[in-house]
């Protein structure tokens, strides 16, 4: 598969958004936090399935995540979404305050198999 242009949209899950320690083992967070949803028309279209692993792309950093598709209706196809962590911060131009936010919210990625 080439490379090709998404924009990623870095942000907080909802399970981010309360406590990140209540009843979640270490494992559990660090696998969400690095997979990547992706809009089903995209996944379709480049041949991937849910768990298959790739290689994101910014003038960052590069980061390897888990896909998972969307829900039908959550992305628009070119749109990825990655929550914040270790994988995202990668790909960031800079945070706010070293928060793990980005200062912009859309990021241009290449989206490659490894």
């Amino acid at each position: 598969m080439p490379a090709e242009t998404f924009i990623l949209i870095p942000g907080r899950t909802a399970r981010q958004g309360t406590s990140l320690n209540v009843s979640k083992l270490e494992g559990e967070y660090v696998d969400e936090i690095s997979t990547l949803l992706v809009c089903p028309d995209d996944m379709a279209r480049l041949g991937l399935k849910d768990g298959d692993r790739i290689r994101l792309r910014s003038e960052q950093g590069v980061a390897e995540v888990k896909c998972q598709s969307a829900k039908p209706g959550e992305l628009p196809p070119g749109v990825l979404f990655l929550p914040y962590g270790e994988a995202s911060s990668r790909l960031m131009t800079g945070d706010t305050h070293g928060t793990g936010m980005p200062t912009s919210k859309g990021i241009d990625v290449q989206l490659e198999k490894p």
